[in-house]
């Protein structure tokens, strides 16, 4: 689930406030829960939700993000293609973000992915379709080729 944070977010330390968040609006809800095995998907729901959430507040934050950060990571298993795609994947809107993360990070079905995100399973194919369009713009020619695989 922190990796998913991650892809919706392109930070680490944004990722884990984001878990943080997710976790104690989940403890919160605790007594409420009847059903414990259904925990997964409403944490999932909680992180694009609480993601979603402070995209749309962003304008109003004092913070600014850059495009290089101050230091490159040091996990060498890491493909320089996996990287250029992340990056690429942080350029997309927030919300066609989540749908490809949910539906091809997560493997998540159209009506699993509306139910994450509340919304109407002719959105997420709109949405999906657009996010991917947009990474293709993105990414250009040299990337057409590329495996699925994330």
């Amino acid at each position: 689930m922190r990796f998913t944070a991650y892809l919706l977010c392109g930070d680490w330390h944004e990722a884990e406030d984001l878990m943080q968040a997710a976790f104690l609006k989940l403890y919160l809800a605790g007594p409420r829960l009847a059903r414990r095995e259904g925990l997964e998907p409403y944490l999932r729901r909680i992180v694009v939700r609480t993601f979603l959430a402070e995209r749309r507040r962003v304008r109003w934050r004092r913070e600014r993000v850059t495009d290089a950060p101050p230091e490159l990571p040091q996990d060498s298993a890491l493909s320089e293609d996996k990287l250029i795609l992340w990056q690429a994947l942080a350029a997309v809107p927030a919300r066609q973000r989540a749908v490809l993360v949910l539906r091809y990070w997560n493997d998540l079905s159209v009506e699993e992915t509306a139910a994450a995100l509340k919304c109407s399973t002719g959105n997420v194919k709109s949405q999906g379709s657009r996010g991917l369009a947009a990474l293709r713009r993105i990414l250009g020619p040299d990337f057409a080729d590329m495996p699925v695989e994330v």
